[in-house]
């Protein structure tokens, strides 16, 4: 399966759509993504992740990276996963929380929620 990756502009926030499966061979896309909305001026960034079915250790670097990037330039991320996690098939939900790093992210269920100021975070 190939990786896919859309970019939207969404109440000021930056929304990445990735699609498909985020290993060796295609984080580093999802990685010059990231980079490039930051490089650009965009501080805000949602990762919309609800449609990625496969993410191993190199996935889980890159958005470890796309965090600490956006912390040191004042920025945000927001992480969009199935709000039930594994029983909605959320392969990344269930590798972040294996890890011990899902707590580090701000994670919604929905785009709308993820741009919105008030909405509160998934718990972890």
């Amino acid at each position: 399966m190939t990786l896919k990756v859309k970019e939207t502009v969404q109440g000021g926030w930056a929304v990445l759509q990735v699609s498909g499966e985020m290993d060796l061979v295609t984080s580093p896309s999802v990685r010059q993504h990231v980079h490039d909305a930051v490089a650009d001026g965009r501080r805000r960034i949602v990762m919309d992740l609800s449609e990625v079915r496969f993410c191993d250790s190199s996935g889980v670097g890159v958005l470890i990276a796309a965090r600490r990037l956006l912390r040191s330039c004042q920025g945000r991320l927001r992480l969009i996963l199935p709000a039930r996690g594994a029983e909605d098939g959320s392969h990344v939900n269930r590798v972040l929380s294996a890890l011990g790093v899902r707590r580090l992210f701000e994670v919604y269920p929905d785009v709308s929620s993820a741009v919105d100021e008030e909405a509160r975070p998934l718990s972890a």
